[in-house]
């Protein structure tokens, strides 16, 4: 059996999207992750590459301190160690990107070729990368 994701709504500390990074590696490791989610983990322009820059940690290295365990919050204080630590004001702008990635910006053709592939290309309300994930992972109708 193979699961997705947690959402991207899901927050550690206050910072959307990064359990959601922790979750598909360790259910990758697990041999666990949904095959549609294999191709796009730790992806340098994708949504993981670019978190993992905005922490100034390398995903290679995040990938190798999930798999030796530790919580969600752990895992984002070694982060803060390792590469940089975000105050509200970081913390807003992340997750304020994360909830309009793919409305009007580079990710805006890619939202669009997902929708059709996925029969969605009709919900002219999935605006954002995480909205579809939403409805496209079983979560939202």
């Amino acid at each position: 059996m193979t699961t997705k994701p947690k959402s991207a709504y899901e927050e550690t500390a206050g910072m959307m999207w990064f359990p959601r990074m922790l979750d598909k590696i360790r259910l990758h490791a697990s041999d666990d992750l949904h095959p549609d989610f294999h191709s796009y983990l730790g992806m340098h322009f994708g949504v993981d590459g670019i978190c993992c820059r905005f922490l100034r940690v390398s995903y290679p290295d995040l990938k190798n301190r999930v798999l030796e365990g530790g919580t969600d919050e752990e895992i984002l204080q070694w982060c803060f160690e390792h590469g940089r630590n975000l105050d509200e004001t970081d913390l807003f702008i992340w997750n304020e990107f994360i909830k309009k990635f793919g409305w009007n910006d580079r990710a805006t053709p890619v939202l669009e070729k997902f929708k059709e592939q996925s029969g969605l290309s009709g919900r002219n309300d999935l605006m954002t990368m995480v909205e579809y994930m939403e409805v496209d992972e079983g979560r939202k109708p």
